[in-house]
């Protein structure tokens, strides 16, 4: 509908510009100040002329730190004119902005055009992640990808994640950082805050206490602190989509 309408754009902006000052109000305060935030990039914002000068206004005039802020990209949106897409993507790099590849695998992107460009994460499409139960070749599948994101250096980031032997899985196959209802539903801002700050309370707990048993209850206290995670993502609860 915002397509049709021509109003994507300013929807588009005003998605930004508020990511940008929630990022400044989160700075303030010691259980939030480390989150980051991941905003959808649309192709037609994504190929407007002035998108970097758009996106470093947004943050200058809001006073966040670029390095909380994440764009998250399809591999539709740079599927053309891949100069002008590299050059657009270095820019925001250099200054500090984050790049995540959303929904790979679900576009057509070749891995010699993937390894040009500067991302930091990749995101598996919770197309694979969903059939990851259904066999061995679909287990495969997710963890080539799950090869490919970290021999480029990328954080892999699983989405769509909605049961522990889904986690599993993926976890055996290399995986560390995941997305969905298994950990918990997209919320409202005051009910985020309040679950993260339970969390918060949950991770200092046993940081403060002795330690006992660390051998023993690594990998369980590794998949305790990622359900008491952001919802956004898991294992890295700094990411907030």
């Amino acid at each position: 509908m915002l397509e049709e309408s021509g109003l994507i754009l300013a929807a588009d902006q005003w998605v930004l510009e508020a990511a940008c000052v929630q990022l400044v109000a989160w700075a303030t305060r010691a259980e939030t100040a480390h989150l980051t935030v991941a905003v959808n990039v649309s192709g037609r914002q994504f190929h407007h002329e002035g998108f970097v000068e758009q996106v470093m206004a947004a943050l200058q005039l809001s006073g966040a730190d670029p390095h909380r802020l994440k764009l998250e990209l399809t591999e539709n949106v740079l599927a053309s004119d891949a100069t002008s897409v590299i050059a657009k993507m270095r820019a925001l790099k250099t200054n500090g902005v984050g790049l995540t590849l959303d929904d790979f695998g679900a576009g057509y992107s070749s891995l010699s055009y993937l390894k040009q460009l500067p991302l930091d994460e990749l995101k598996i499409d919770q197309s694979f992640v969903h059939d990851v139960l259904n066999g061995q070749n679909e287990a495969a599948i997710a963890g080539t990808i799950v090869t490919i994101g970290l021999s480029l250096g990328l954080l892999v980031i699983a989405e769509g994640v909605e049961t522990g032997e889904q986690r599993d899985v993926l976890a055996a196959n290399g995986c560390r950082a995941y997305q969905g209802y298994y950990f918990a539903p997209p919320l409202p801002l005051p009910e985020f805050e309040g679950y993260l700050a339970n969390a918060w309370r949950q991770r200092l707990i046993p940081e403060e206490a002795p330690a006992q048993g660390v051998a023993e209850d690594a990998s369980s206290k590794q998949r305790t602190n990622h359900r008491a995670a952001s919802p956004a993502a898991a294992s890295n609860p700094a990411d907030v989509a």
